[in-house]
């Protein structure tokens, strides 16, 4: 991949040693682009490199129950992020549910790929869409649909 992507990771507790496994598995791949992860998550997946010898540009926010949902949300709405897979515990609810969602609502009203699953997530970060520079996403159209 050519284009340097600013790609957010956040993991709910009970899904964090899934983040670090994706990460160290995409390890050379994440490797040329920004991370910007919430705390926990952001520590782990450094370390995990660290001891791998990968260096890479990690920017740690807050924890996700401490505001690092949010303000990942509000790098979103400023265009600073292309790219959040983020690992939802779907089984546990969680205490800030609100952040959460707003960072879901987020992506989706700023037409940011996000990656809720694994899957779903190397299906991203290996499309060769990053690097088609003539290819633009159409921004999301909100038109009142009458029926009839």
């Amino acid at each position: 991949m050519n284009k340097q992507l600013k790609i957010a990771l956040v993991a709910h507790d009970n899904r964090k040693a899934d983040m670090v496994e994706w990460a160290e598995y995409n390890a050379e791949m994440l490797s040329q682009h920004k991370l910007i992860c919430t705390g926990t998550t952001g520590r782990l997946i450094k370390e995990a490199f660290d001891r791998r010898g990968i260096d890479v540009e990690i920017t740690c926010m807050n924890s996700g129950p401490m505001g690092g949902d949010a303000e990942i949300a509000a790098l979103v709405v400023r265009h600073q992020i292309d790219l959040a897979v983020f690992l939802i515990d779907d089984l546990n609810p969680q205490p800030h549910e609100a952040d959460i969602q707003m960072l879901l609502r987020q992506c989706r009203v700023h037409n940011v790929p996000i990656a809720c699953n694994r899957y779903s997530a190397d299906l991203m970060i290996t499309s060769h869409l990053w690097d088609v520079d003539t290819y633009k996403p159409s921004e999301p159209r909100y038109i009142k649909f009458e029926r009839e």
